[in-house]
């Protein structure tokens, strides 16, 4: 089986690093699959998107990502984003809490709003 290494860092902390068969990513111009051998690429994440990295030993690691870049090689595919939380370290109600406080009637509003729903989403929680 192929692989590819995979680095996952946000500004304040390395998230994930390993061996992976797959990364999907949202970038601002849709969605991305990534394979080993993947051409070269550089794209711009979405400002509050989800990335699914599937690993060798058959496990899938998925994260809320808040703006920053996928750089992509052949062998290497690296994430490199502003902020990012593990499925598995959002806090639900919080999440549902934020989104529901959000005024959409404001920009900031409306992004409020889309990280709590890409922090829902990465926890399999979006309703």
């Amino acid at each position: 089986m192929a692989t590819m290494t995979v680095e996952l860092v946000a500004v304040e902390r390395r998230i994930w690093s390993g061996e992976a068969s797959f990364v999907l990513a949202r970038t601002t111009v849709g969605e991305i699959g990534v394979l080993p051998g993947h051409e070269p690429t550089l794209a711009q994440l979405e400002d509050s998107g989800v990335v699914r990295v599937d690993g060798t030993d058959g496990t899938s690691t998925t994260l809320a990502v808040h703006g920053g870049f996928l750089s992509i090689t052949p062998e290497n595919v690296t994430v490199l984003a502003e902020y990012a939380e593990l499925a598995d370290e959002i806090d639900v109600s919080r999440a549902r809490g934020a989104r529901d406080r959000a005024d959409t009637s404001d920009p900031q509003g409306v992004a409020a709003a889309a990280r709590a729903n890409a922090r829902l989403r990465a926890a399999g929680a979006a309703d």
